[in-house]
């Protein structure tokens, strides 16, 4: 029985949790979004032991990009029988699983709906074969007339779109040079904690019977580049990237305790969203003060761990959002934990499988399944965009004390830590110091150009170009054993009007003491 003096109507609860992941043998066999989406949420059912969709009364579909459809939400829940009052289709966002989980309670608990459906698709391999094969697939006929919707590019500046640097394979990079950096890490440091972090996520989606990828790396195949394994962006190859081409649905299924314990469903299966938090930066990464940390991913780790630790208790499961290394390694100093962390219950974006925006929804499905065999409290932390949308979700096998928050903006806190953001130009002469820098690399592994993020003399900010002729400035940047950032380069401009950075006399900050870096190098020496 649970131990809480709140109505049983007002209290949410997930009951069941579904999931597929689609290998046809014939492309043209392979399940549309719908379909999946469909399959998912009647697994989801299924796995509660009672029938609730006939009174599901909120729908929240991930946003999916591999098939456009005209209403989606609206199509899913008439083939599903339904009519919910609250019907959802949402914008692009990895975090927006955990939002749409955290909102659906927050409407239970105020009595607005006693069952709800959160679910996403994508068949993005199966689109891609058929494209490239010239099949017709015998879908739901593709909306033409459906707006795309937007994506990083449509926030960035226009010299970072013609720099290379307006996808999330080339922005995240900023964030990892940035932070290695900031903690004292050499970049042979810095690859060799990304390569043991991604082989441990590759290690539990090996174990994970819905995993795309069913296969053990050692951080070395990880980090190595070779024909097979590609260096995509600096120091990203291709075992470190998210991978997009899956055939994936999840769903998850709430409803009131009440509801729950009138159907039967054991006390053993139940587990409850006690609270959660969310926060954002802009959209344009390049009116961030700097690159880090991420004022609004600590705000909303802090206020997680808040929940918690007043009762002395730690998560005993977490899944840390990861689509490129800089994101779980930000996040777990965030949460006070050592590179020996178990980041994931699922397996990640490069290995169990990264649909787009709907990967949290198959963490949160691994999180139930998690906890209902052991533990007692889980954390979900998922982000969208570049370090920009971020959302955090405590999941617990006990019934909470207290009514579910409403009001769990933080963002008044990550703004209150915000900095004097600088100037971005895109003319500039004299010195540059660099802030961040990627190095972006063609299909066969041959360098295509160089980008850093610099700060002028007057300490504006601006983005140059390395040309891939220009070997010594690359050499400069890809020293294993120094970083870059802090040195000082010559600002020129090329023909095309792009600004360009030349190595020159260099100022580096001290390779053992950065702010914050003389410990967490202790911290990566010892894991």
């Amino acid at each position: 029985m649970p131990n809480t003096s709140l109505p049983e109507d007002r209290i949410p609860v997930i009951v069941g949790v579904g999931e597929i992941a689609d290998r046809p043998k014939d492309i043209a066999a392979g399940l549309e979004p719908l379909a999946l989406l469909e399959e998912a949420v009647r697994r989801a059912e299924a796995d509660s032991g009672t029938k609730l969709l006939g009174e599901l009364g909120s729908l929240d579909v991930v946003n999916f990009l591999s098939w456009r459809y005209r209403d989606p939400e609206k199509q899913l829940a008439a083939r599903l029988g339904a009519n919910p009052a609250h019907c959802y289709y949402g914008p692009v966002g990895g975090e927006s699983p955990i939002r749409y989980i955290h909102e659906a309670a927050k409407r239970i608990a105020r009595g607005e709906c006693s069952v709800a459906v959160v679910c996403g698709a994508e068949a993005q391999s199966t689109a891609t074969k058929a494209e490239r094969g010239g099949i017709a697939l015998p879908w739901t006929p593709f909306a033409h007339d459906v707006e795309e919707p937007k994506r990083g590019a449509a926030f960035q500046k226009p010299m970072a779109v013609k720099l290379g640097v307006f996808r999330p394979i080339t922005v995240y990079p900023l964030y990892e040079s940035a932070t290695s950096a900031h903690w004292g890490q050499t970049p042979r440091e810095a690859l060799a904690e990304s390569g043991a972090l991604w082989s441990t996520y590759a290690r539990v989606a090996s174990g994970n019977e819905n995993s795309w990828l069913k296969k053990r790396f050692t951080p070395d195949e990880i980090t190595t580049p070779t024909p097979e394994n590609r260096l995509i962006a600096w120091p990203y190859t291709k075992l470190m990237v998210a991978n997009p081409t899956v055939n994936m649905g999840g769903a998850v299924l709430l409803t009131s305790l009440a509801k729950a314990r009138a159907a039967g469903v054991p006390e053993d299966r139940l587990i409850y969203p006690t609270g959660g938090a969310s926060a954002e930066e802009p959209r344009d990464y390049l009116v961030r003060d700097q690159f880090f940390e991420s004022h609004p991913q600590n705000a909303v780790l802090k206020a997680v761990m808040d929940l918690v630790e007043g009762d002395g208790k730690k998560f005993d499961a977490i899944e840390l959002y990861s689509c490129f290394p800089c994101v779980p390694k930000m996040a777990r100093r965030t949460l006070g934990l050592g590179p020996d962390v178990q980041p994931t219950v699922t397996g990640g974006l490069t290995f169990f499988g990264a649909p787009l925006n709907t990967y949290m929804t198959h963490a949160a499905v691994a999180m139930v399944r998690s906890l209902r065999k052991r533990g007692k409290l889980g954390l979900l932390y998922g982000q969208g965009g570049f370090v920009t949308k971020h959302h955090g979700l405590v999941l617990s096998r006990e019934a909470p004390k207290g009514a579910l928050a409403q009001d769990t903006s933080v963002q008044a806190e990550a703004d209150r830590n915000r900095r004097k953001v600088p100037e971005f130009v895109t003319e500039a002469s004299g010195k540059g110091k660099v802030e961040s820098f990627t190095v972006i690399y063609e299909g066969k592994g041959e360098v295509e150009h160089g980008v850093v993020m610099l700060r002028t003399e007057t300490d504006q900010r601006a983005l140059a170009r390395i040309p891939a002729s220009d070997t010594a400035t690359l050499a400069h940047l890809l020293n294993m054993d120094r970083t870059p950032v802090g040195s000082v380069g010559s600002i020129v401009t090329a023909h095309d009007g792009v600004l360009e950075w030349r190595v020159g006399s260099a100022f580096f900050p001290s390779p053992l003491v950065g702010e914050g870096g003389s410990n967490e190098r202790t911290l990566i020496r010892d894991g």
